[in-house]
């Protein structure tokens, strides 16, 4: 995308704070470098961050910025690992950060509507107070935001049973870059009127419409849930257990999985003298719905499981103790930081079929860019984090870090994969938009950018790197 972005200017900034007010617009240097980054700490101080209140004032505000040729990027919690929500090229940010209610849960036509900073756990507490669920559930579900799970169309670990943030979007409310404001869909599962907006929004990054409310479909709280965790002695040996599960028929709603690298960033949780084995992998499986469903689900799972000599089985006791799994698995990503001063995690997916083979990449990356690269991920769809961790002071080590990361995507195509499952492209991956998609693709994908966006304003070299 090549359209000019001008320089800000005070004018603008003027009339930005004469739509948001005082209070709600800043260019002090501590609030403008906390909005410089994501999660994966790298981007661009914009000029400065404004915090709308209502969806007018956000078309207000994109009207502005179309007209005078201001960046505008639009960020919810800050969460991902992409770059998606960081200001590449200045201008102003957008914080959604105030446009944070839930305003209504339909239980008889099982919905919710809501607004984008919405936090993807308070919503789920919120509908399952009504026994209702809402199945999406990336990691950072207790930071992020519906919006931003929605522009990146998050997954997580229960996708493997109910699917991603797609398969929840209904309808949106949403301002164009041109300032004008759209709704699409509605609260009908069934909608086949025009085109598809409201899929084409879910996953766009925030390049094509700043997302101003969400209308999600919602189902029946399960009634009962099971959480085994599987101890292995290789990953060889986890993935038969896998395989071996799904081909029984049992849908588990969770299957993760954890190599010996992360394994070994948890050490201090683990008692390793009980196993009879060099502990090579873990799985975490949850089986959910009504009793009956979870018991024999459970009970087909233990049984894979114990044929297996080299497998070590732990079966929640207690809800307080199943949360305990889920919160050491979610705070895995955190873990792994302590490991080395930069953790680029690629959220890279294979079928389901090649995962072994995938892993078996992971390990050539290691012995050959002499890099700690642990992984993770939802096994059961194929989607695995790949985490490559090095120092950026050591310019050999970037270099190689750097290798390893081309290597891995070159392989993950050739396995028949994707670069990205769930966080997106942002500016983190568009020099490799090509490695998986045709140019006849991307050249498409550019002109539905220019139809909505027609002086390339919001969230620019997202995606498709500018050119000049």
């Amino acid at each position: 995308m090549s359209a000019k972005i001008y320089e800000f200017s005070q004018s603008v900034y003027l009339d930005l704070q004469s739509i948001v007010g005082e209070q709600h617009i800043s260019q002090e240097n501590k609030i403008l470098d906390e909005f410089s980054v994501d999660a994966l700490k790298k981007g661009r101080t914009p000029d400065c961050v404004v915090w709308p209140g209502t969806v007018n004032e956000i078309s207000q505000i994109a009207s502005l910025c179309n007209e005078h040729r201001v960046a505008l990027t639009p960020r919810g919690g800050g969460t991902g690992y992409s770059g998606g929500a960081v200001p590449s090229e200045g201008g102003v940010v957008l914080s959604m950060e105030r446009l944070n209610r839930i305003l209504e849960i339909d239980r008889r036509n099982l919905v919710a509507v809501v607004e984008p900073n919405v936090i993807t756990a308070d919503l789920q507490s919120e509908v399952e107070k009504m026994d209702l669920f809402y199945p999406p559930d990336p990691a950072s579900s207790a930071r992020s935001a519906i919006g931003g799970n929605v522009a990146e169309c998050a997954g997580g670990p229960r996708a493997f049973k109910y699917g991603t943030t797609k398969a929840y979007v209904l309808g949106v409310q949403a301002v164009l870059p041109t300032g004008q404001i759209i709704e699409t869909g509605g609260k009908t599962v069934k909608n086949v009127v025009g085109y598809d907006l409201t899929k084409l929004l879910v996953g766009s990054e925030g390049t094509l419409a700043i997302i101003t409310k969400v209308t999600l479909r919602l189902i029946t709280k399960p009634s009962a849930r099971e959480t085994l965790v599987v101890d292995c002695s290789s990953l060889e040996t986890a993935i038969e257990i896998v395989d071996e599960v799904i081909e029984s028929g049992i849908v588990p709603s969770a299957i993760e999985i954890l190599d010996h690298e992360c394994l070994a960033a948890m050490k201090d949780s683990l008692d390793l003298e009980k196993y009879s084995f060099q502990l090579r992998a873990r799985l975490i499986l949850e089986a959910d719905g009504s009793v009956k469903t979870v018991k024999e689900e459970a009970k087909g799972i233990l049984g894979i499981c114990e044929k297996k000599e080299t497998a070590c089985i732990y079966r929640a006791s207690s809800e307080e103790d199943r949360r305990a799994i889920w919160e050491e698995r979610r705070g895995l990503s955190f873990a792994l930081r302590e490991l080395a001063p930069v953790k680029i995690n690629h959220d890279v997916v294979v079928p389901k079929g090649n995962v072994l083979k995938l892993f078996d990449v992971i390990q050539t990356l290691r012995d050959k860019f002499n890099l700690l690269v642990p992984s993770f991920g939802h096994v059961g769809d194929g989607n695995i984090h790949v985490n490559i961790l090095f120092d950026p002071s050591d310019r050999s080590e970037s270099a190689r870090a750097i290798a390893a990361e081309e290597a891995l995507f070159r392989s993950v195509i050739e396995l028949e994969g994707s670069i990205s499952g769930e966080h997106g492209i942002g500016f983190t991956k568009a020099k490799y938009l090509n490695y998986e998609l045709s140019s006849d693709a991307i050249d498409l994908m550019k002109r539905l950018k220019l139809a909505f966006d027609p002086n390339t304003i919001l969230n620019p070299s997202k995606i498709f790197p500018r050119t000049e």
